[in-house]
């Protein structure tokens, strides 16, 4: 017998031998990026080369990441996201940056190594709890559990599933868990996200949010319980960027707002925290910018549920100038692997020039 276990275990070393040998020699997969988050220390920023226009691509993708037994089969879904982002960038196509939502299954670890970002940040966290924000004015009578069949009172079952993808170096990370829900919503921490990118030929760094707000007939409760929460966290999204965003810095705004088919709830976004949002830009102004989405309708951006948004900065302007889908099963588009389309907007950033003050005569 022990004749036959040193014989066997011989064996074993002569065939993993040549293995041994061989991983020895094969450079072992880098592992992805840590994910820059609320706690990570902020960089300072460096201007990058002559100041001058750019353009800069932004996706945003609800990329469909739940768990089972809620979802089946998405892993492998958000693999192939990974890889098609991957072809992109061998071709230099790929977006600049890529704003995630429903990021919550481990397998967005496997997306992001295999897309090849450089940077990436993550948003609110399992256990991340923040107040509300709101002034006393601003908060109704609203009891936080009500439908516990529903998933309210239930606790986190997932972080905020927010993710920031970039080429670019992300100097620093904001977020804020939202304080109110509605229905099966409350299983997320749901919030926003603010990073700040150095992005080279600017002379201030692009600051770009990321958000997802309360769903409708998703939640499971009446439309009365989750607009009222998508209201609330539209306020609470209006507060964090007032207060979080650097004043005057150039800003794209991004995410699942929730708001397809729901004029109320759009409305109540833009005046909780109005920007200018580029489905809007690019139907009133058609020849601004080169529309690659069909527009059906008078208000093409109530459409979908995702919106990108700008606004001003003091010292760069903003203006979209191309809009196209992506991974919506088009020739140009790509395969559709979630429940959402992606949505690519490239935008062109412009040095506004710091005029000289003359000097002060007595």
């Amino acid at each position: 017998m022990a004749g036959r276990c040193v014989i066997a275990v011989a064996l074993i070393a002569t065939l993993l031998s040549p293995a041994l040998a061989l991983a020895q020699d094969v450079p072992l997969v880098p592992a992805i990026p840590a994910p820059a988050t609320e706690d990570t220390p902020p960089a300072p920023f460096q201007p990058i080369g002559p100041m001058k226009p750019i353009e800069l691509s932004v996706m945003t993708y609800n990329v469909e990441g739940l768990p089972w037994p809620v979802r089946t089969g998405r892993g492998s879904k958000l693999k192939d996201i990974g890889r098609q982002l991957a072809a992109l960038r061998e071709k230099g196509l790929e977006p600049d940056v890529v704003l995630l939502q429903e990021g919550f299954r481990d397998e967005v670890d496997d997306l992001i190594e295999l897309s090849g970002y450089p940077h990436v940040a993550k948003g609110p966290r399992k256990k991340q709890r923040d107040g509300s924000q709101l002034t006393q004015e601003d908060r109704p009578h609203y009891k936080r559990v009500k439908y516990r069949r529903k998933g309210e009172g239930w606790g986190k079952w997932g972080s905020s599933g927010l993710w920031v993808l970039s080429n670019h170096p992300i100097n620093w990370v904001k977020s804020h868990a939202y304080h109110y829900c509605a229905g099966l919503d409350c299983l997320a921490n749901k919030g926003v996200m603010l990073v700040s990118l150095d992005v080279p030929g600017l002379p201030v760094p692009v600051e770009i949010a990321d958000t997802h707000l309360n769903s409708k007939g998703a939640s499971g409760v009446p439309r009365s319980r989750n607009r009222t929460a998508h209201h609330l966290q539209a306020a609470e999204l209006g507060q964090f960027m007032a207060t979080d965003r650097t004043p005057g810095a150039p800003l794209i705004v991004g995410g699942d707002f929730n708001v397809m088919h729901a004029p109320d709830r759009f409305d109540y976004v833009m005046q909780r925290y109005p920007f200018d949002v580029v489905s809007q830009v690019c139907f009133q102004t058609p020849d601004s910018c080169d529309a690659k989405i069909s527009a059906d309708g008078d208000a093409p951006w109530l459409d979908t549920q995702d919106l990108i948004g700008f606004k001003q900065g003091d010292r760069v302007a903003i203006r979209p100038i191309q809009v196209e889908a992506r991974f919506d099963g088009s020739t140009t588009g790509g395969p559709v692997l979630s429940d959402h389309d992606a949505y690519e907007v490239t935008f062109r950033l412009t040095p506004i020039p710091v005029l000289p003050v003359p000097p002060h005569k007595p």
